[in-house]
């Protein structure tokens, strides 16, 4: 078998540790380990199995989760505490009962809007450590007096044309997953 020309080569593997900066600064004892990563905003949700998913994975990531209501669904539902299964007794949870007042217990921390009219993706955020990451309902996403696509705080995730969107605990998990891999992950886990 011949070497590939250098140019089709892939990076050197070395056994020297991957230098990550934001981890470091994230997890270094001066941070409050004890805030959430990110603050995850359900906006009026519809599908409880939907948020018991995203509540798990808030607990993986030590993020907080916020619903402003009304939800579609009773917070002591059958199917959220199925699909949160056992993880829903650790999450950190916050309730609204609008958006204005989710808006007087968050400022003025920066808040992200995910829909799929965004102009932006998330590959053009550049998150930080408690972030407040807002997502819309299942069937309509966010009201247009929340979100604005031109806002350079709305993104959207990059799909083919084929796919008129992805299931909102997806959207979810592929945003907290980018906002850690950014942020430096999760303290606990270094």
């Amino acid at each position: 078998m011949e070497p590939q020309p250098e140019e089709l080569r892939g990076p050197e593997l070395t056994t020297a540790p991957y230098d990550n900066r934001a981890a470091k600064e994230a997890c270094s004892p001066e941070s409050k380990e004890n805030q959430p990563s990110a603050h995850v905003v359900l906006y009026q949700p519809e599908i409880p199995q939907n948020t018991g998913n995203i509540g798990r994975t808030c607990v993986a990531v030590n993020a907080k989760l916020w619903i402003v209501r009304p939800a579609a669904f009773q917070l002591d539902d059958a199917k959220l505490r199925r699909a949160g299964l056992d993880y829903w007794a650790h999450l950190e949870r916050g309730d609204a009962v609008n958006w204005d007042d989710l808006v007087s217990q968050l400022h003025p921390r920066p808040m992200y809007f995910f829909s799929k009219f965004a102009k932006r993706t998330i590959w053009d955020a550049e998150f930080h450590r408690g972030d407040v990451l807002v997502f819309g309902r299942e069937t309509s996403g966010l009201p247009a007096s929340i979100l604005d696509p031109e806002d350079p705080r709305a993104l959207r995730l990059p799909t083919s044309e084929h796919v008129r969107s992805l299931n909102l605990a997806t959207t979810a998990g592929i945003v907290l997953y980018e906002h850690q891999r950014q942020t430096g992950g999760y303290c606990k886990d270094s």
